[in-house]
């Protein structure tokens, strides 16, 4: 899946902006320390260099959970 990544400082401004009704942006952290954020985000927002942002393959963490 495709991503836009942020940097740490586009992350925090962004977090918790409306980007459509009642739809809010949030950052999210991929295995590698990137923040990104979703196409849907970036496609239904009116913030042009939002819409600039580089896109990256999402890498999710992995987690080691207890069974």
């Amino acid at each position: 899946m495709t991503v836009a990544k942020l940097t740490p400082e586009q992350a925090e401004q962004l977090k918790g902006t409306e980007f459509a009704p009642d739809s809010y942006f949030n950052p999210i952290v991929d295995k590698h320390g990137n923040y990104i954020i979703s196409l849907e985000e970036v496609e239904q927002c009116d913030i042009e260099w939002v819409k600039d942002l580089e896109m990256i393959i999402f890498v999710p963490k992995e987690y080691n959970l207890p069974i």
